[in-house]
């Protein structure tokens, strides 16, 4: 169990959690048959209450029918109780079937567990422009039986999933107003990564009481600062979205920035989405290694996000890193475009601990030590700016020859 001292609490990252830890959360995932293997292709999460709820979403021009139906549902009442979500079939480009397909999965959903239909949020992943086979979907949903234990949370992580190689979930508990919160996350998404808002599929459940306008503004600045600060190949997808459920069943007082333990649960929460943005980056499809850019000295914290996003985003930084080559070139390149204010006279650049660039100007660096600290499956490349104390990090991953066999085989 890992404790990060934060304020005057603790908050506990718990090694086994998942979306049903918060209380009154469960879930499950089902083989619907969307998918040709005989995988989870159905999954559901369910508050026994209704939940304060927030989402981002893509900012691609082609959005897909399912974000269409979650945000018609969340601005009705913003109230959620339950997510349903496939994968196998993204449901985007679908037009008017589609826009009804989506419709017939909040409407069945809601019947089958009796709740209004404004309080589903559907989700969908996959390929794109292509029908749901809508009819085995609905007999899906009726085979749903969503639980309180970690296998339920299990399942529906494992049901979201595409090209991912592995689940992506975090969960970490803290004290407000002496009572147990508990925030848990899961998350998919390995290709079509470079978030505009938040370009991948992220569920987010809490226990805590909090207002829905604070959760939905929270989360948004938080977006920022984590799921907009990875990229895996620069693609925005038409779906993705990320959503949180706050059903305050851990019965603290309802939090709002004035609260004396606010920034607790703030840390928590940027906690669950870092970590699952990581996850999506190291699980890049064809990765081998995480890489993490920390860049400080900018003039603004927003400078420094940028910087850090060009680097990891840039196509040669990450055939470099997957080379073991220390060609710090393409770093200061990417540095160059990012956009905005430097002085290239004050650069500096370091691979790991290993210094190549200072005030602008190359100095020695051992060759084989580089080498075999890019070989590694983490990375950290940091740039100081030292213009001012703007700070900023960004994720990603390598790109390697396995990317492209993923994708130009990706509809077979």
């Amino acid at each position: 169990m890992l404790v990060l001292k934060t304020e005057s609490a603790y908050i506990k990252k718990l090694q086994n959690g998942t979306v049903t830890s918060p209380k009154g959360f469960m879930a499950t995932g089902v083989f619907a048959g969307v998918r040709k293997k005989d995988k989870r292709d159905l999954g559901l999460i369910l508050s026994e209450v209704p939940a304060s709820c927030a989402a981002v979403y893509t900012l691609n021009s082609f959005q897909a029918a399912p974000l269409k139906v979650t945000k018609e549902s969340i601005n009705t009442e913003y109230k959620l109780q339950a997510i349903v979500c496939n994968s196998g079939n993204a449901n985007a480009c679908t037009g008017k079937q589609g826009e009804e397909d989506a419709y017939k999965m909040r409407h069945t959903t809601a019947s089958k567990f009796n709740i209004p239909e404004h309080y589903v949020a559907v989700a969908s992943t996959g390929v794109i422009g292509e029908l749901l086979p809508i009819e085995k979907i609905v007999a899906g949903i009726g085979e749903l039986m969503p639980v309180h234990d970690v296998v339920g949370g299990e399942h529906f992580s494992s049901a979201i999933l595409t090209t991912d190689l592995v689940p992506k979930t975090t969960c970490y508990e803290f004290t407000i107003n002496d009572r147990t919160v508990t925030i848990a996350g899961a998350a998919k998404g390995s290709g079509m990564i470079h978030p505009n808002m938040a370009t991948m599929l992220g569920f987010v459940t809490t226990d805590a009481a909090i207002e829905s306008n604070v959760l939905q503004n929270t989360l948004r600045e938080i977006t920022n600062q984590t799921f907009n600060r990875i990229t895996v190949d620069g693609d925005t997808s038409t779906n993705d979205m990320v959503v949180v459920m706050a059903n305050g069943l851990a019965g603290n007082d309802t939090l709002s920035p004035t609260h004396p333990e606010w920034p607790i649960f703030y840390q928590a929460l940027k906690l669950a989405c870092e970590d699952l943005a990581k996850e999506i980056a190291k699980d890049g499809e064809g990765a081998t290694k995480l890489v993490e850019v920390q860049v400080e000295g900018a003039l603004t914290d927003e400078d420094a996000g940028k910087v850090a996003k060009s680097v990891v985003g840039s196509s040669l930084v990450k055939t470099a890193v997957y080379g073991a080559d220390a060609n710090w070139g393409r770093i200061i390149c990417a540095v160059g475009y990012s956009g905005v204010t430097i002085d290239p006279d004050l650069v500096d650049v370091f691979i790991g601990d290993i210094q190549m660039l200072k005030n602008g100007q190359p100095i020695p660096f051992s060759e084989e030590d580089a080498t075999a600290y890019l070989s590694e499956k983490e990375v950290m490349i940091k740039v100081n700016l030292n213009l001012n104390e703007g700070k900023g990090k960004a994720w990603g991953c390598d790109l390697s020859y396995d990317y492209v066999r993923i994708n130009a085989s990706y509809r077979t």
